[in-house]
This record gives C-alpha cells, sequence and structure tokens, in this order.
C-alpha cells in the first residue's frame, strides 16, 4: 500500500513546526500527489487560526501551487474545525467555507465553547465519564449527536481521529457518515480509529482516510501505524481514499 495525499498535516500558523513550504517539499519527496495544510479553526484558543490569517494562508498556498506546478503536487488549504456546541455548530463560517478546498472535522480540548452549557458538557461531563460509568451512555450519545448534526450542516470532507478527544458511537457515526459521504480519519499520530473501531465502521460503509496529523515537516507522509492498522482490519483498498496497493 502507499499513499497518494496526506490530507491532515499542520504548520507554523498554528502549533506546527514547519512552514506550509517546508510540508510541501517533504511532500514532494514522499512522492505525494496532494497535501493539505489544515491547521486548527478559530475557536481552538491556544492553537486556531484566525479568518484573517486563514486568508494570507490561502494567498500562500496559491502562490506554491503556481511555483510547484510542474513538481506533481496538488497544495490544498482546509482547517480542522472545531465541535463547539453540541447543536452540531463548528467553528467556521461561510467566509471561510468559501476559501477552503477541504473541511476537517474533530473534538478538541482547548476550544472556546459555544455555551456555559456546552462547555459543561465538553469540560466536566466527558471527563467525569471516564471515571463514572452512570454518565458515560448519556454523554457517549450527546457527542455523536453533535457530530452527526455537524456534518449534516456542514460539507466535511473528514472526520478527525474520531473517539480520541471525546467517546463516540462509531457504528452511528459510520452510517451517517456513509450516507454524506464523509470519511472517518485513520490518524497515525493517534490511536483512532483503533483496530476495534475500524471493524465496527467497516460494517456501515463507510469510506476512510489516512493521515499522519503531521506536526512536523519530516513526519509528513509518516503514514505506517494507520496502513498497520487498516491491515490488521482488512480494510478493502477500495475503501481507502487517498492509499493505492
Amino acid at each position: 500500500m502507499k499513499i497518494t495525499g496526506d490530507y491532515h498535516t499542520h504548520t507554523i500558523y498554528s502549533h506546527g513546526k514547519g512552514t506550509i513550504a517546508e510540508n510541501v517539499e517533504t511532500a514532494i519527496k514522499k512522492g505525494l500527489k496532494e497535501i493539505a495544510i489544515c491547521d486548527h479553526g478559530p475557536a481552538h484558543y491556544l492553537y486556531g487560526v484566525r479568518k484573517n490569517q486563514l486568508f494570507k494562508m490561502k494567498e500562500e498556498i496559491d502562490r506554491l501551487n503556481e511555483e510547484y506546478k510542474n513538481k506533481g503536487i496538488r497544495i490544498l488549504l482546509g482547517v480542522e474545525a472545531n465541535v463547539i456546541g453540541y447543536d452540531g455548530t463548528i467553528d467556521v463560517d461561510d467566509d471561510i467555507l468559501n476559501i477552503i478546498d477541504i473541511l476537517l472535522l474533530g473534538y478538541h480540548y482547548g476550544v472556546t465553547p459555544k455555551s456555559f452549557k456546552d462547555g459543561l458538557f465538553m469540560y466536566m461531563i466527558n471527563p467525569l465519564s471516564k471515571i463514572l460509568p452512570i454518565c458515560r451512555e448519556r454523554i457517549i450519545e450527546k457527542n455523536t449527536e453533535a457530530l452527526i448534526k455537524a456534518i449534516n450542516k456542514y460539507p466535511v470532507d473528514i472526520i478527525t481521529h474520531p473517539d480520541s478527544k471525546a467517546k463516540l458511537n462509531i457504528e452511528k457515526i459510520g452510517e451517517a457518515a456513509f450516507e454524506k459521504g464523509v470519511a472517518l480519519e485513520i490518524n497515525s499520530n493517534h490511536s483512532q480509529l483503533s483496530i476495534e473501531n475500524i471493524k465496527i465502521a467497516l460494517k456501515t460503509g463507510v469510506d476512510f482516510c489516512i493521515n499522519s496529523d503531521a506536526h512536523d515537516p519530516k513526519n509528513v507522509g509518516n503514514v505506517e501505524d494507520g496502513i498497520k492498522r487498516a491491515k490488521k482490519a482488512n480494510i478493502p483498498i477500495d475503501r481507502i481514499r487517498n492509499l493505492i496497493d
């Protein structure tokens, strides 16, 4: 198996260590055909990219696409958006959607919630559910419902590291993602999707995407761990959007 595109990489615009150009150079060296620059959405109060910076990134990527047009690489501008409300609200608006090429979405720590109630569930009930079984089923249901509402509201392409930062009903997420044409990410920098969760998702018909989640240019295209999980879970190659035999 060989990766054709890495659709989840970070840069110095958020908390990555390299520039867009440095990520692209690594992608070229590794024979990738596409790379997406997907720094965190604006609601992340530690690493979020402000809207004006996204427009700056767009200009830089347009220039680099022209510069590298004979190198066989396409550079995409994306955002790793954050769920900020249990009504499915995420931290991108139409202005952002109009300039990006790809939209990733996931749960993250360090996000400014839409309301006090949303924050209560994100930062109190979620952690408590890990030690108090009485909360677990309810918060999994709420996390899952919020993500499903989000992919029904927004043009999401990939759900990042599902079940990592917030526990989810993977079967329900897989079913909803399949209906909307959204891929589930096998993140090589996180434990999710795990082999167990991949097997659950496989039953739903959903597609997968294996990404590096690189925070350093040297890690762009490093998806070996994700490929190992995919092989152990016996995912058909035609269900993985960015791999070829």
